[in-house]
């Protein structure tokens, strides 16, 4: 049985919007102006990260037409480095990139559902809200394609229907001012440039997600013409948005209200509209999370059908349902897995424990554009990355150093993720290798088309 090709152009920009704009946007602004002390500084941040998204969207456009299956990264990896470096984003993928991410937003929402007061603020009303979000979607998804994508849609429809309530409704109604964009306003101060790489850590946190539909290629229809158009719609109208809700929080309150504060979106909700309109601002972010929480859901077990479909992960994961033609047991596995972090983590560890091991994979298959173009020139492609080399090589560039900066300045939450991955090498040697070493084949991805 195989994965039926039914999503089209539309449910797979939703997916990559729903898997960026989450809880970045409405939670690190007021941190990066404590950082840099600049307001056109953090707006600057937000579009050179928007850019480093677009180039690496771009970049995964060709990858992904060229090898339109289940997995993204994962089918890449492994036709360009070997199966040692497939597994390994996979495992990482299991364990932080998905995992995590759906732990984090689960946690997220019901932090916002304290602050509508619909939630009383408690740890067990918190964690036992947290898990059962997790769940539902989870047996959402599980029950079939057709359903997860008119949920996903729905989901991420709704999103931006309050998004764009808040941008249209703030701008026109709201009691804010546009006096930070005078010439001798604060706004416009030089600021800490030295912050800014560690800044720009937080806006791809807030950008990741630019290669979501890439996971569910063998699912899409017409490949060659739905994934780049989903990957370039999808970020341009993330980045859009992030520039307008930013602008959004400056018009609404001074600086000197949002530096150093999470919950940004309270502060200027409670400017414009007052208290009473904060607490279902808040309310609406709670909705909100739910987009990513469900696209994490959705697109994760398609990395490890695809994986354990070409024998390099856990037998079960390669099962489909009979019924509902879905990866049932990859998407019951993340689900649990997720439950655990929700249980053991606060909102803080999950962030950082995921935010650096986001960026090591898409940078090595950003980088096998470069090396399939030099390997295999006369290979078919259907889509070419506009602007090469250029486009992939700022992407690189531009990513290394953040993760050098990430390494320096956060050690902690960067060291474990780079244990974690580190951990797959053992699993890989004890599964995997054994089988190669044993002269056990390994499927071939292309046979899966």
């Amino acid at each position: 049985m195989q994965l039926r090709r039914r999503l089209g152009v539309g449910t797979a920009t939703s997916v990559v919007v729903a898997n960026m704009i989450g809880t970045g946007i409405f939670t690190t602004t007021g941190l990066m102006l404590a950082q840099v002390e600049s307001g056109g500084l953090v707006l600057l941040c937000w579009v050179v990260g928007g850019l480093i998204a677009l180039c690496g969207a771009l970049s995964y456009a060709e990858l992904s037409t060229m090898m339109p299956r289940a997995g993204g990264e994962y089918v890449y990896l492994r036709e360009i480095y070997g199966p040692a470096f497939a597994f390994l984003t996979g495992w990482t993928s299991f364990f932080v990139g998905f995992s995590a991410p759906i732990a984090a937003a689960g946690v997220a929402c019901t932090t916002y559902l304290v602050a509508a007061k619909v939630l009383p603020d408690s740890w067990l009303a918190q964690k036992a809200t947290a898990v059962g979000i997790v769940l539902v979607l989870v047996a959402i998804h599980y029950r079939g394609v057709r359903l997860g994508a008119w949920v996903q849609n729905s989901l991420t429809a709704l999103k931006l229907l309050l998004l764009a309530g808040l941008l249209v409704g703030g701008f026109t109604l709201g009691q804010g001012s546009w006096q930070f964009l005078e010439p001798s306003s604060a706004f416009w101060a030089a600021g800490r440039w030295s912050q800014a790489g560690l800044i720009l850590l937080w806006v791809m946190f807030a950008y990741s997600g630019w290669n979501a539909s890439t996971y569910l290629a063998e699912e899409v229809e017409q490949p060659a013409r739905t994934l780049p158009r989903s990957l370039l719609l999808g970020t341009l109208l993330v980045l859009a948005i992030y520039l307008l809700v930013n602008l959004l929080f400056f018009f609404a309150a001074p600086m000197s209200a949002l530096s150093g504060v999470i919950a940004v979106g309270d502060v200027a909700t409670k400017g414009l509209f007052g208290a009473d309109a904060a607490r279902w601002f808040s309310g609406l972010i709670a909705l909100a999370l739910l987009s990513s929480l469900s696209a994490y859901i959705f697109i994760g077990p398609r990395v490890y059908y695809a994986m354990a479909r070409d024998g390099l992960f856990f037998r079960f994961a390669a099962r489909l349902h009979p019924r509902f033609e879905t990866p049932g047991l990859s998407i019951v596995a993340q689900g649990l897995w997720a439950v655990v972090l929700v249980l053991t983590g606060t909102f803080e560890q999950l962030l950082t424990y995921m935010g650096f091991a986001l960026g090591i994979f898409p940078w090595l298959a950003v980088a096998g554009v470069l090396l399939l173009r030099r390997r295999d020139p006369g290979r078919e492609r259907p889509y070419r990355v506009w602007g090469y080399p250029l486009t992939p090589i700022f992407y690189l560039t531009a990513m290394t150093w953040i993760l050098a900066v990430a390494l320096f300045t956060a050690p902690g939450p960067s060291l474990v993720a780079l244990f974690t991955i580190l951990a797959g090498i053992p699993a890989y040697h004890f599964t995997v290798g054994r089988k190669l070493a044993g002269g056990a084949g390994i499927r071939n991805p292309a046979d899966n088309s």
